[in-house]
């Protein structure tokens, strides 16, 4: 049975250390002196050695470091094609060839300062890590592929390194030397600044996946008074909205099917309705685009997959920065209208299709303008490339805006978010009549997942837009229109919710209209002691509520298995566009009855085929 002896410390303020030396006879060896005047912390073993102090730490010996993997690390796309490996492992004094096969060198010494470790590793929790042990080859570079061998695998997988569970770590790691007279040495570094900002926004998002300005301002006085930069404070901000359960299903979905189509070299038509309601998905469930921006990059690698799509609007964005950019740029030639609008629609295009190669094209125009400019060209050249990123940003800022507030519950819209949407709307229809209206609206109208209080939010916004234009109502009037259709929402989702759960347990004591009175009085009852609501709950949502559970039971006992057995695309389509139930709850009504029922989910998705 093996023992362990630990110690814990801090280095200053921000970092503190906890260190595990695991063995048979731990006890019985120095494996550790303080350099008081130095503040440091020095680890040894014959041939190994660690040291931390408080600019950060210092290694030679065998051995390496590990971490859970974040969303924000380069992971390489072989870990990334497992999804059982979750953490990162470093080993000293290991390379990679041009063929990606790992070589090891006898040269393993080094050092890191607490910035870099937390920054190219977990921005919270990081381990390093040696080993004594007489069955270990003499030379460095022997031991740490046998070390590897040994623990690579378990160290990769393990779900007590994200969890923190050093008790679970070293029993895990420690029978694997297969030596008993081995001892294993880990120096646990937790940032605790970064875990205390982890921790608040975890307690905030995890609550309903908004929050309040109140809750927003906690975040940014923390992150204030700590001086967590940006990068940081983004990083761990999406891991933990990544690990939420919801989340993490969409969103290691997509990477799934991204992994398929890399290895086809292709994305089908099929492929790409997935991966576009799965983002479409993503919005209403305010999971971050760089998410699914980072498994694009990740998983592509350079790599153009190949789809059906013919990509004239690439083609077409080259022709424009190239023609008036690189090669005449000694003549006058500004980007017109016309030009602008094809850029345009070439951005929104690229979106659609998860093309990354528009926002390369981009990249190398700006590269090339800014050469130009410090070559001596005329300074209007930046000004015209200027005028194309004005308007690109504008696209993005009102895309995002108008996505939020078509598929997302309890949107936080202010004032100063319409006069910004008043003022890119002017710019757009400067371009072309009606130009907001194509690039935002029309196709939004025809999308099949625009529930009806989505639909009823942009019209309300189009209309209200309209008015103000004419001088016939004010941006103040606007806003009270849709927090009231936000608050209407908010009540709606939350009724369906109890009035549900109550059917469920007590189905046949609301069939006639007195006993729905009756169920009516105890949920409103009910949400008042719980605080979800403040007033009475309005007859036609209530009425509408009691509808929908009926369509709900109907589909799910009657119409799905006929589906099911029939195959029967049209009806399917058929209840959907006429139940006006939304589509996202119904496709997971679906997707549970095929679990409940042992069935193959591939047979949902072929069913669902060609929707978008």
């Amino acid at each position: 049975m093996h023992k362990d002896i630990r110690l814990h410390g801090m280095m200053g303020e921000q970092t503190e250390y906890f260190v595990m030396v695991v063995g048979n006879d731990a006890y019985q060896r120095y494996f550790f002196n303080i350099v008081q005047e130095e503040d440091q912390l020095r680890i040894f073993s014959p041939g190994n050695e660690m040291i931390v102090s408080p600019g950060g730490i210092s290694y030679q010996g065998n051995g390496g470091n590990f971490c859970e993997y974040m969303f924000g690390v380069d992971q390489p796309s072989s870990d990334l094609s497992k999804p059982e490996i979750i953490n990162r492992l470093v080993m000293y004094g290991a390379r990679s060839d041009e063929d990606g096969a790992v070589q090891f060198s006898d040269r393993t010494s080094g050092s890191e300062t607490y910035d870099n470790i937390f920054f190219e590793g977990n921005a919270v929790c990081n381990y390093f890590y040696f080993v004594h042990s007489s069955l270990l080859s003499r030379k460095l570079k022997s031991q740490q592929e046998e070390l590897v061998k040994r623990l690579g695998k378990t160290i990769k997988r393990s779900e007590a390194v994200g969890e923190e569970r050093d008790d679970v770590l070293v029993s895990e790691l420690f029978p694997l030397l297969k030596d008993e007279t081995s001892q294993l040495f880990v120096v646990k570094l937790i940032n605790r600044y970064h875990r205390e900002y982890r921790d608040l926004f975890r307690s905030l998002y995890f609550k309903n996946k908004k929050m309040s300005d109140e809750d927003f301002s906690r975040l940014v006085s923390l992150a204030s008074k700590y001086k967590i930069d940006r990068y940081q404070q983004e990083r761990i901000r999406i891991d933990a909205m990544y690990r939420s359960p919801s989340n993490k299903r969409i969103v290691d979905e997509y990477r799934n099917i991204l992994l398929a189509c890399n290895a086809k070299g292709e994305i089908s038509n099929l492929d790409n309705a997935r991966l576009t309601r799965l983002k479409t998905l993503s919005v209403r469930n305010k999971i971050p685009g760089a998410l699914f921006y980072t498994l694009d990059e990740m998983l592509k690698k350079g790599r153009n997959l190949r789809n059906d799509e013919e990509r004239d609007y690439i083609a077409a964005t080259r022709e424009i920065l190239e023609g008036i950019f690189f090669r005449e740029i000694e003549i006058e030639s500004r980007i017109d209208r016309n030009d602008m609008l094809k850029l345009i629609q070439g951005k929104k295009k690229a979106m659609e299709h998860r093309d990354h190669s528009f926002d390369q094209l981009m990249l190398d125009a700006s590269k090339v303008c800014d050469e130009k400019i410090r070559d001596g060209a005329d300074s209007s050249l930046l000004d015209g490339f200027s005028y194309v990123i004005t308007y690109l940003d504008r696209f993005d800022s009102v895309s995002n805006l108008i996505s939020q507030l078509a598929f997302m519950e309890n949107v936080r819209i202010n004032e100063e978010m319409l006069r910004g949407l008043l003022e890119h709307k002017a710019a757009f229809n400067n371009l072309h009549e009606d130009c907001f209206q194509e690039l935002f609206i029309r196709e939004l109208y025809a999308n099949a997942y625009l529930g009806s209080f989505g639909r009823s939010k942009v019209k309300t916004l189009m209309e209200g837009l309209a008015a103000i234009e004419a001088r016939l109502s004010t941006i103040e009037e606007l806003h009270r229109k849709l927090t009231d259709i936000d608050q209407e929402e908010r009540i709606a989702i939350v009724l369906l919710e109890h009035v549900r759960d109550r059917i469920r347990n007590f189905y046949s004591k609301f069939t006639t209209k007195s006993d729905q009175e009756a169920l009516r009085r105890e949920v409103v009852e009910e949400l008042r002691t719980k605080k979800k609501i403040s007033a009475d709950i309005p007859d036609h949502l209530f009425d509408e509520t009691i509808f929908t559970i009926k369509k709900e039971a109907m589909y799910l006992h009657s119409l799905l298995p006929q589906i099911i057995a029939e195959r029967n695309v049209g009806l399917r389509e058929d209840f959907l566009e006429n139940s006006g139930l939304d589509r996202f709850y119904v496709e997971e009504l679906e997707r549970e009855y095929y679990e409940k029922n042992g069935l193959d989910i591939e047979g949902l998705y072929q069913i669902r085929k060609g929707l978008s």
